[in-house]
């Protein structure tokens, strides 16, 4: 038996060290299931954190209007010192032994993840976002899931290209699992992160983000995480109108990045302290809900109320506004969490505004109104991330409608060239995902 075992074990090994696709085929496998696994219980964690608040409330939106006045206020403020105090004394008393970001770790790192550093970060990340931070979840869960792939690379002592690769398959597999969007998710970490096209970087990631779907489906089901109504496109000609929807997102796109620069930079004149500095950002989150309570958390019950009922051009205007100053906020204190999100809520308000506009503020065109909020989402978020293949891939997959696709692409280049020209520089340079 034992001489059996062994024959199978140098077999096996042989195989392995003549085809290098078919063994990342089974560790991008397993990086795959233990990425939304490891997905899963962070959004677990969430929401046993929110249920212990609010018991009764479905999503931050809701758990902010229940609360009195006095309650929005305070919330933001006890868990920005809450995650301030995580993030001040243990990273402090923890060692880093890796990069501290999974886009460093892919870009210009090793590989190496610090295991420490992202768990810590991870559990101040759930202060914050569950006490109402204007900024989304979903980063924590794609550094989670590249930490996974990075310690069963140095588990088995990979070379570093080896190593950056089975991040990559993590952070896939993470924003698969997040979004429930496989191909979006692939397409981000190529675009931006990894940069490698070819058969032996493609492959794994491609089996990395369908394992991870398909284990998604099984704890969250297989519903897209924002609510599309069916609709349809006007005339053809009408997709030449996108185009000053495209110009309008690539405009703003820089706008948005500023006031989040400029946010950092007010946050950096109050001091290290993380303490101080988050629970000051809360406190100014707090402030703004106690007016509109729309701006907690990373938005998707916002997102899906723009898509499914009317709103008034008004209320789009005052929800863009203050979600811009909502995440700048967050942001800029130091809330660990990603403005993926919130930059598709930005998209959404900005598309629906234009819709308006466009349609002389008439709430019978609801289809019309629909059409530019969607394609406003994935024109915002090609015009800040710079990954129009990616925004492109993510509203369709979001949607599974081809009709979108045209004005889409055109609204997502243009907004992309724009945003480009007039700030050079990637939001990803500084690693704020």
């Amino acid at each position: 038996m034992k001489s059996l075992v062994k024959k199978v074990f140098i077999f096996t090994s042989n195989v392995f060290a003549k085809d290098k696709v078919l063994l990342f085929f089974i560790l991008a496998g397993i990086v795959g299931y233990s990425g939304s696994l490891l997905v899963y219980i962070f959004r677990l964690g969430f929401f046993d954190i929110r249920h212990l608040v609010a018991p009764q409330a479905i999503g931050m939106v809701a758990l902010a209007t229940d609360l009195p006045w006095w309650g929005r206020l305070i919330l933001p403020v006890v868990g920005g010192a809450l995650a301030g105090a995580l993030l001040e004394y243990g990273l402090n008393w923890m060692p880093r032994c890796g990069s501290n970001d999974y886009l460093e770790a892919i870009m210009i790192g090793d590989g190496k993840l610090s295991i420490r550093h992202t768990l810590i970060k991870s559990a101040a990340s759930l202060c914050s976002i569950s006490s109402g931070a204007s900024i989304g979840r979903e980063g924590p869960m794609v550094q989670l899931a590249a930490m996974a792939g990075s310690a069963l690379g140095r588990l088995l002592k990979f070379s570093p290209d080896d190593l950056r690769l089975l991040v990559a398959c993590g952070a896939t597999a993470g924003l698969a699992a997040a979004y429930n969007a496989p191909i979006a998710g692939l397409l981000f970490v190529i675009e931006i992160a990894y940069g490698k096209l070819s058969k032996q970087t493609l492959t794994p990631m491609i089996v990395a983000a369908v394992i991870s779907v398909v284990v998604a489906h099984h704890f969250f089901g297989i519903n897209s995480v924002y609510q599309i109504p069916k609709f349809s496109l006007a005339a053809d000609w009408k997709i030449f109108t996108y185009i000053g929807l495209g110009v309008l997102c690539g405009f703003i796109a820089p706008v948005f990045r500023y006031t989040l620069d400029i946010s950092r930079v007010f946050f950096g004149r109050l001091g290290h302290n993380r303490i101080l500095t988050m629970a000051v950002g809360g406190l100014g989150v707090g402030i703004i809900s106690v007016w509109n309570p729309d701006v907690w958390g990373n938005g998707y019950s916002v997102v899906n109320s723009i898509l499914l009922t009317d709103w008034t051009w008004k209320a789009l205007l005052i929800i863009l506004i203050l979600k811009i100053v909502a995440t700048s906020i967050s942001h800029g204190s130091g809330a660990v969490g990603g403005v993926f999100t919130p930059t598709i809520f930005v998209g959404a308000a900005l598309g629906a505004l234009y819709g308006h506009i466009f349609s002389h503020g008439s709430l019978a065109q609801n289809s019309t109104i629909l059409s530019y909020t969607l394609v406003g989402m994935g024109a915002f978020l090609s015009s800040v991330t710079y990954a129009p293949l990616m925004s492109i891939l993510m509203i369709y997959e979001l949607t599974l409608s081809y009709e979108i696709v045209l004005p889409l692409m055109l609204a997502c280049v243009i907004g992309h060239y724009i945003a480009q020209s007039i700030r050079p520089d990637s939001i990803y340079e500084k690693k704020q995902c």
